[in-house]
């Protein structure tokens, strides 16, 4: 016991070491190796005999030492960033504990801290008699969502399958690439996952929608559901949840909104109404992992109505675990597709006592406030370009050189340069994406803990890699 106390007393100091240098100045956001340099500087060889605990700190300094650092202020790569300490405390007590959340019998607190956090959020979202469940990703809960559709339109298939139907579920062309995998695995097909057009702001355009489902109607074939988007990946682009509900209302379709990246906003009397109309859909992904700064991984699926997921989902397992006992109504296991599933309900819980409602409003609207101010200084550089409107906290720009006579293609390989170099440097770490043919650079503004300052560093070292690399041709 006493070399278990002196190891994790080591790990625990790294690990503060490792948080602490987040804020200093001077600390990369990553000290980047190549794949074979980075093989020659860790031991990954397995030994036929064990060691002792306290060799295994040696694992954890390397592992901490090349490790991205996501909770930089200069870490704006994708839709999470920052650290959360009532998280890191959840996650040792979770994985102290090690248990798994498939009946109130062997999860008895997490089970009830996830029925309240679900009966939260569904309340945000508008589901007064709704239910939900944590699972292991916004793109499972997509596919969760899609299920619960097919169950509405053509319960049969759970038992018996698609038989001759042929299924058709309509999204944005900008949705998430999920969708796609969720057509694969519920086997009606990538080419019945339709995409709808969307307008310059990335927003999916209704009427396409009810011309996508009028085409598949005359095709003979099923319409079931349909995958509006809040915060699109790319531009953060909401879809207009009140004239999508209207069509699905007309031809009785499943309405599912992924609202991963943009659902928090409903914490913010300012910025809700992005999400107007959220209370008329049927199920709803939210991504706590993302603005919300939860460690990941915890996301959630809600439904509208309760027993939803369990008819979809439902299957197997009473003999020896779903006991019809008096606990029966609090197994969250018969309502998911999985069987061990991980403690996510502690870091959740602890969080949002931490930060509270208001809290989490607070971070929201600061969060826009740098969107806006981001916004106006690549409006007033010379070298930056605008490529969109931002609409929430993604804000996708260019490098241009100083009376740029390249073409776009030159353009292109130039802010992919200018990324890269950031990135070897250590001095930031964030994205790019196509649009319009044109790439652009993805800013993406999701750590509560930002500054004005940290935005004029990151544009500084921008424009100064940029500059290096229109020098050197590169």
């Amino acid at each position: 016991m006493k070399d278990t106390q002196t190891t994790l007393n080591q790990a625990v100091a790294l690990i503060l070491e490792y948080l602490e240098g987040n804020w200093h100045p001077d600390t990369k956001v990553v000290n980047y190796q190549t794949p074979d340099v980075l093989q020659e500087k860790l031991d990954l060889t397995l030994p036929e005999e064990g060691v002792t605990l306290e060799e295994l700190i040696p694992t954890v300094k390397s592992y901490l030492n090349y490790s991205v650092r996501t909770g930089s202020t200069q870490f704006f790569n994708l839709l999470f960033s920052g650290s959360n300490i009532p998280g890191i405390l959840a996650e040792m007590v979770t994985t102290a504990t090690n248990t798994t959340m498939h009946t109130y019998d062997v999860a008895p607190v997490a089970t009830l801290m996830e029925i309240a956090l679900m009966k939260n959020l569904s309340s945000l979202v508008g589901f007064e008699q709704g239910e939900g469940l944590l699972v292991t990703g916004g793109s499972n809960a997509n596919l969760l969502g899609m299920l619960c559709g097919r169950h509405k339109v053509l319960p049969e298939a759970k038992l018996k399958g698609l038989g001759h139907h042929r299924l058709v579920a309509f999204v944005s062309e900008q949705a998430h690439y999920s969708y796609g995998k969720a057509a694969n695995l519920m086997g009606i097909g990538l080419e019945n996952l339709v995409k709808v057009n969307s307008d310059a702001e990335g927003k999916m355009i209704p009427k396409a929608l009810d011309i996508a489902i009028q085409q598949s109607v005359s095709e003979r074939k099923t319409p079931f559901f349909v995958g509006a988007t809040a915060g699109t990946t790319v531009l953060g682009a909401f879809d207009s949840v009140p004239e999508i509900a209207e069509i699905t209302r007309r031809y009785g379709l499943w309405l599912h909104v992924d609202g991963a990246w943009g659902a928090p906003v409903l914490f913010s009397a300012k910025h809700k109404h992005l999400l107007a109309g959220s209370e008329f859909v049927d199920s709803f992904t939210w991504d706590a992992h993302k603005l919300m700064g939860v460690p990941l991984i915890c996301s959630a699926i809600l439904v509208k109505n309760r027993g939803t997921l369990q008819k979809a989902c439902s299957g197997g397992g009473t003999d020896y675990l779903f006991h019809n006992d008096e606990h029966n109504a609090y197994n969250l296991g018969q309502m998911s597709l999985q069987c061990g599933r991980k403690v996510d309900a502690l870091k959740f819980w602890l969080c949002w006592q931490y930060y509270g409602s208001k809290g989490y409003e607070q971070q929201i609207d600061s969060l826009f406030e740098l969107a806006n101010y981001a916004t106006e200084y690549i409006r007033s550089c010379e070298h930056l370009e605008l490529i969109a409107e931002p609409q929430f906290v993604n804000i996708c720009f260019r490098y241009l050189p100083q009376g740029n006579q390249l073409d776009d293609t030159a353009v292109d390989k130039l802010n992919l340069a200018i990324r890269k170099r950031l990135i070897h440097s250590g001095e930031a770490f964030v994205n790019y994406a196509r649009y319009q043919g044109k790439i652009m650079i993805r800013l993406i503004l999701a750590n509560s803990e930002l500054q004005k300052t940290d935005l004029e560093i990151f544009f500084t070292n921008l424009v100064n890699a940029g500059k290096i690399c229109e020098a050197t041709g590169v």
